[in-house]
């Protein structure tokens, strides 16, 4: 079944691109195995995913230790500093990163491993109070400016949620803005690349408005036993 969710999932993501002109390989997809036995994550491997993304510090860890495939991990979730020491160094990219301290925690810890680790700084373009991230360009410029001085970290792009609603334009407002932010600090000499934006049930919407990291769970693994 995981397998030939995957090919779904796929077939959407190569049309879409096609219906916008994009290529597919400019899109990543990250499977977001959070709650999934390791066994699944496996089974997606064998499909050819390589990119898994988990939001629990301590989950992330004990699958980091079961699986053993080449894989590459996505913390995709809200971090506290005291759990940066389960994430920093094991991680392909960190994508909720939205506060000096956390930054500067990541940093510290990386510099003791002599790695830079890959962030994406969160943003919360919704609005809604129930969502983490930086509401305001100018606290997000200020933001990207402190962790530019950081030498073991490096700010690749932006990531964001749109508002769970059946209403289109707000969730495309939601990621024209993200896109129009990481475009504001282009301007500024940050070259960032990636816009990790798009979740199952709102993907397409966000390749139209220039995702390069879509993030899926539902629709690979089916709906989580919570």
């Amino acid at each position: 079944m995981i397998s030939e969710n995957i090919t779904l999932v796929r077939e959407k993501i190569i049309q879409k691109c096609r219906d916008c002109g994009r290529f597919e390989k400019d899109v990543k997809l990250i499977a977001v195995s959070k709650m999934h036995p390791a066994a699944s994550i496996i089974e997606a491997k064998k499909s050819g995913l390589i990119h898994f993304g988990e939001n629990k510090a301590q989950e992330l860890k004990e699958k980091i230790e079961i699986i053993k495939e080449e894989v590459f991990w996505h913390f995709i979730g809200h971090l506290q500093t005291n759990k940066v020491k389960f994430i920093a160094g094991n991680v392909e990219m960190l994508h909720s990163v939205e506060s000096e301290k956390l930054a500067f925690e990541i940093n510290r810890r990386m510099e003791t491993l002599n790695k830079v680790q890959k962030l994406l700084v969160e943003v919360n373009t919704s609005g809604e109070d129930s969502k983490y991230g930086i509401r305001n360009i100018e606290d997000l410029l200020k933001f990207a400016d402190y962790c530019v001085k950081l030498e073991n970290t490096k700010i690749c792009g932006l990531m964001t949620m749109a508002p769970f609603t059946e209403n289109k334009s707000i969730i495309k407002r939601c990621f024209e803005k993200t896109r129009m932010w990481k475009e504001y600090l282009n301007k500024r000499g940050y070259n960032l690349e990636e816009l990790s934006m798009g979740m199952s049930n709102d993907f397409e919407l966000a390749i139209e408005e220039g995702s390069t990291m879509v993030r899926i769970g539902s629709l690979i693994f089916g709906e989580r036993n919570y």
